[in-house]
């Protein structure tokens, strides 16, 4: 029997369609002179990475979706790029956990000499210990590492589990949670979805308690990038988002947040992106939602028998 409330299925798959389609259209943006020009280069950098992730799974799940093409191109040509190294490493602040993400998200087409020193120079420092690191930075560093399949000395899964936040939340107050920490710390122990978390029974049914606890949180706050990835973090633990009331909720607000060109316009209904933003303006209001809101999408309907939803959709209106 179908558990989903109706027209749900129908806002999920348009928030597919339209996130992939908007991210589609407007990835060129971020390889074009104007963004070198008009964005400061950590967020810069970031964006790209963050669209190297996305077309990493993307690429993994619909190879030949029409929407890929672009936003793939893109970032081959950041990464090959003679100067895309050292924008890297501009900011001392994120330099070495932007080193192995660019490591270990080289497409395959960009490999070089500089994908195979980062990875040296950062055992070389340390990065590749243990020491010196909070829970959720060994294990993000524990992530990337094993992405890049670079040697290391960092812990097990179940040791950096054991330490995170996700381990100790269901003691603690929805309030007092960070949402980035709890999901990430979901996706990098499941490859964000593609491997067993390695929970116990009963770590697994606490951890999608919070998650779902969270959800409902975020969907009250009108959230929508954390809801976006609290989505996502569900099916990462096992259940379908699309069947548990938060989750329901939150593609729901999310479908209905969407614009008429497919974008999620800001990381929440506060902070959504003003009528007479500036095209650039509104890119970067909307850019981290939309990836994120596509990234979850992409991953719940390609582990589901349906398969991911044709983008030759509809994306216009509202659907309840």
């Amino acid at each position: 029997m179908d558990t989903r409330p109706a027209g749900l299925e129908e806002a999920a798959k348009r928030l597919s369609v339209g996130t992939r389609q908007w991210v589609g259209r407007h990835a060129d943006y971020l390889g074009s002179a104007a963004a070198h020009a008009e964005l400061p280069t950590t967020p810069h950098v970031k964006a790209l990475l963050q669209l190297a992730l996305l077309c990493r799974f993307w690429g993994r799940i619909a190879p030949t979706d029409v929407c890929l093409p672009a936003p793939a191109a893109v970032v081959e040509r950041a990464w090959k790029r003679s100067d895309f190294p050292r924008l890297v490493t501009a900011d001392p602040r994120y330099a070495r956990q932007f080193q192995l993400m660019y490591a270990a998200l080289a497409p395959a087409g960009a490999v070089s000499d500089a994908h195979r020193v980062a990875p040296a120079r950062l055992e070389a420092d340390g990065f590749l210990a243990p020491r010196r690191k909070s829970p959720y930075l060994h294990l993000e560093t524990r992530f990337y590492a094993d992405l890049a399949g670079v040697e290391h000395r960092l812990a097990s899964y179940r040791e950096l589990y054991a330490d995170s936040l996700l381990a100790r939340a269901s003691a603690l107050r929805v309030a007092e949670l960070d949402v980035c920490e709890i999901t990430h710390t979901v996706f990098h122990l499941s490859e964000f979805g593609f491997r067993d978390p390695g929970l116990t029974d009963g770590e697994r049914k606490r951890a999608v308690h919070v998650v779902e606890s969270l959800t409902e949180h975020c969907v009250r706050q009108g959230a929508w990038d954390f809801t976006a990835k609290l989505v996502l973090a569900q099916y990462c633990l096992g259940a379908d988002p699309l069947t548990t009331p938060s989750g329901a909720a939150g593609i729901r607000m999310l479908a209905d947040a969407l614009s008429p060109d497919g974008a999620i316009p800001g990381k929440s209904v506060t902070e959504r992106a003003a009528p007479t933003a500036t095209p650039v303006a509104f890119f970067r209001r909307a850019y981290q939602s939309t990836l994120g809101t596509a990234l979850a999408m992409l991953i719940v309907f390609g582990g589901r028998s349906g398969g991911l939803p044709t983008a030759g959709a509809s994306v216009m209106g509202s659907v309840r």
